[in-house]
């Protein structure tokens, strides 16, 4: 009887497929960290995303649009200023909610009167300041 006991530990010691021995289930503080540096990666992919999204926003269409905003003041708590160029034009306008209105234009001629600033990418551009100045007669 030994010899066969001996022989039967002897075979499951050498088969490859044996069962595995118990494994520690983990606790609730390991679940928890495993969930809560899931939701970190997540997130970060997250900003990520959103971080590129803003910074490529305008890579592509940009050299060829028509319609540029060079600037815009804010002039309440929900109304503000904004000079847009269309073409060879500036148009000044106002927003508010619900209200959006035209509130000076400026040709391409008399843009070219005015005292341009050079912008880093070197176009001459004149100064909001001055066109909302003018646009309101001052």
């Amino acid at each position: 009887m030994l010899l066969f006991a001996s022989h039967v530990a002897g075979a499951a010691a050498a088969t490859p497929f044996a069962a595995p021995a118990l494994q520690s289930i983990p606790g609730p503080a390991g679940g928890t960290l495993r969930v809560t540096v899931a939701m970190v990666l997540v997130l970060a992919a997250l900003m990520a995303a959103a971080w590129m999204a803003r910074r490529f926003r305008g890579v592509g269409g940009t050299a060829t649009s028509s319609l540029e905003v060079l600037a815009q003041v804010s002039l309440g708590a929900r109304e503000r200023a904004v000079l847009l160029r269309v073409g060879d034009r500036q148009v000044l306008i106002g927003v508010a909610p619900g209200n959006v209105r035209t509130l000076h234009v400026v040709d391409g001629a008399a843009a070219a009167l005015d005292a341009p600033a050079i912008t880093s990418d070197g176009v001459a551009r004149p100064s909001f300041k001055t066109l909302l100045l003018k646009s309101l007669g001052k």
